[in-house]
């Protein structure tokens, strides 16, 4: 099967499915970004933070 034969109900719910996935996915790295963050001394963190997340 290939998109082109999806009708548009089943086009939606797939839409819906991967930004939900990509929001997941987000959501995930930011966390791991920020327990990674508590590695870094905390005097240096903002600016660490700055860097990384512009």
């Amino acid at each position: 099967m290939s998109f082109a034969e999806l009708d548009a109900g089943e086009l939606a719910r797939l839409a819906e499915a991967l930004m939900a996935e990509r929001a997941r996915q987000a959501e995930g790295l930011n966390q791991a970004a920020e327990e990674a963050l508590k590695l870094v001394p905390a005097l240096a963190r903002g600016a660490v933070r700055k860097v990384l997340f512009r």
